[in-house]
């Protein structure tokens, strides 16, 4: 099942279609019946994709073929030359798939007019009012039937300009070949954001509950909407305008792309690739351009952008939890929960009178984000002392009497892209002379430091994106890789703790970034670190914070997350990166989790 679906990640209008992919022959006749049917593709300009069963004579196959042109005639055309071979070869159509609509035509072709009969005669008298799956084995319809096709010829995409690059999805590809075109020549009207959405192949791999991170929301709804597959499909026919006339602005695009966390994880789990949280950032976008932005995604987009103001006015901004009524008035004038603390504000990190202290031949810059920098900034104090300890010069990011860098994470959640280009460019404007000269940029909170890995790609701004994103680490792989180079040696003592419970954030888990941590946290005398296997921590920056979002965020922790840290002795450690994910197990939990730069800081003793 595995490679199939990797077959069906196949980019193009030409896919891998399903339709004689279950007949089988007697063994003795495969090697016949492949080759004769290799020239029926090759008849009709196609090619076949081959995977599973040959050693019982049921080698499946699905002919590369493009729907929304030619396709239905050559799937016509083949299906009739195969089941002809079929029966020379004494074989069955059906040999372990069910007929389904695509097959249920040539059920009486393959039994004969007696059992076909029986068929209906059976139908009939157990389900008169044909309730039970219509349509299937009994009054079927034909197989090129354009009225049930999810890509007919009739299927048109509306123009639209994306505000990120897609154009790695908008390419051609020959079907007998497999050559694919550059990109951005293929022939789609939405640039290539439609092509993207239409690999969904509805496979339903994200249907599931147990490992992995996806589908945080659909876990808990249990409702097809929430569902990777389900905003795809909502999202392929607001793009071909099926839904209205509204496109991504449609109520149904909103209502489905409501519980998306942008977690990354189809990104990583979905067979085909499914990037959902970069097509929300299309929708977000589309609906800041009509003037749909509510006063407290403004907010949150800008917070950068104040975040100085308020670390100087500290003891203002905080009393929101600390003064009776506040809670309740925020959250009626712009929707941030009573029932969620708010992060503290404290003392910048950053100074610009810093200036980096020569410890030896080893440079490193660290990216200090606005979170760690503002609220956090022990964590930013933590990862310094380590990195000196370990013999690094450290240049701190950011430029002398200018507002700090940002990577724009915030402005992206509201949609407001413009916005995000122009911190990414301040930012690989500050950065490029470092990373020119092989320095690497190592960051503390996963969303941010992977969006000069991700987002940062996707803003036009070519080679110098692609050297800052080779150069860019979590605190946690950069100590990993200078380890296995030989240039990172600690000298860790026992911190007084043995057991650790890890929680890996979204973003980590998307870019296969969690395995550091634990190897980071291996490296400290008598300490055992178990990992939580959980999804989302359901704060997914401001989401959890959002009045309308709590309980699904609180029912996202506790799936696996909020339970496990309950469950954990007093003693042991509860190590989480994420701001959001520490802030979700304080509420939640009432327990403090560090960040792993604090634990390492730890382990250098006094």
């Amino acid at each position: 099942k595995a490679g199939l679906n990797i077959m069906m990640s196949m980019k193009g209008d030409g896919k891998p279609v399903s339709f004689i992919e279950d007949c089988a022959v007697p063994l003795e006749h495969l090697a016949a019946y492949t080759s004769r049917l290799t020239e029926v593709f090759h008849k009709h300009g196609t090619r076949g994709t081959w995977y599973a069963h040959a050693s019982v004579g049921t080698l499946h196959v699905r002919p590369i073929l493009d729907m929304r042109r030619d396709g239905a005639a050559k799937m016509r055309a083949i299906a009739e030359e195969a089941a002809a071979m079929v029966r020379e070869y004494k074989g069955a159509y059906s040999g372990e798939h069910g007929d389904g609509i695509c097959r249920g035509e040539w059920v009486a072709w393959q039994f004969g007019p007696s059992l076909a009969r029986a068929f209906e005669e059976v139908k009939a008298l157990f389900d008169p009012e044909n309730r039970c799956n219509p349509g299937k084995i009994v009054g079927t319809p034909k197989m090129d039937d354009t009225s049930l096709f999810r890509f007919p010829p009739s299927y048109s995409v509306k123009p639209i300009r994306p505000v990120l690059d897609w154009s790695a999805w908008n390419v051609t590809r020959d079907p007998v070949t497999e050559a694919e075109s550059a990109p951005g020549t293929g022939t789609d009207p939405a640039n290539g954001l439609a092509a993207a959405v239409e690999m969904c192949n509805n496979n339903g791999h994200c249907r599931k509950f147990d490992a992995g991170t996806m589908c945080p929301s659909y876990r808990v709804t249990r409702d097809e909407q929430h569902l990777t597959r389900g905003r795809a499909n909502t999202l392929r026919l607001a793009l071909s305008g099926q839904l209205g006339t509204e496109g991504l602005l449609d109520a149904a695009v909103r209502d489905t792309m409501d519980l998306c966390v942008s977690c990354k994880g189809c990104k990583r789990d979905c067979p085909t690739g499914i990037d959902m949280a970069k097509m929300k950032i299309e929708v977000r976008a589309a609906n800041a351009s009509a003037g749909r932005l509510r006063a407290r995604d403004r907010l949150v987009a800008f917070l950068p952008r104040y975040a100085g103001t308020a670390s100087r006015l500290r003891w203002l901004f905080n009393l929101r939890d600390r003064v009776p009524g506040l809670p309740q008035l925020t959250e009626r004038l712009l929707g941030l929960s009573a029932r969620r603390s708010l992060p503290r504000w404290q003392s910048a990190f950053l100074r610009d009178d810093y200036v980096a202290r020569p410890v030896g031949g080893k440079e490193v810059v660290l990216f200090v984000d606005t979170f760690n920098n503002h609220m956090e900034p022990e964590n930013a104090r933590a990862a310094q002392r380590v990195l000196e300890a370990a013999g690094y010069t450290v240049h701190l990011s950011g430029v002398p009497g200018e507002r700090p860098l940002c990577c724009g994470r915030t402005f992206l959640a509201a949609g407001l892209v413009d916005e995000a280009r122009a911190e990414a460019r301040r930012t690989l404007d500050t950065l490029l002379p470092f990373v020119s000269r092989g320095v690497a940029v190592v960051g503390l909170e996963p969303s941010c430091l992977l969006s000069m890995r991700d987002e940062f790609l996707q803003y036009g701004y070519g080679d110098a994106a692609r050297l800052l994103a080779n150069n860019a680490f979590l605190f946690e792989e950069f100590l990993v890789r200078e380890h296995a180079a030989g240039r990172f040696a600690p000298t860790l003592k026992p911190i007084g703790r043995t057991e650790a419970l890890l929680h890996g954030h979204c973003h980590q888990k998307a870019f296969d970034a969690v395995r550091p941590v634990e190897q980071v946290l291996g490296w400290i005398p008598e300490l055992k670190t178990s990992l939580i296997e959980s999804s989302c921590c359901g704060m997914a920056g401001n989401f959890g914070y959002e009045a309308e979002h709590h309980d699904v965020s609180m029912k996202m922790g506790e799936l696996a997350l909020l339970p496990a840290v309950r469950g954990a002795d007093a003693r042991t450690l509860v190590v989480a990166d994420g701001t959001s994910c520490r802030h979700q197990i304080h509420d939640g939990a009432d327990r403090q989790a560090l960040h792993v730069a604090r634990v390492l800081e730890m382990a250098l003793g006094a």
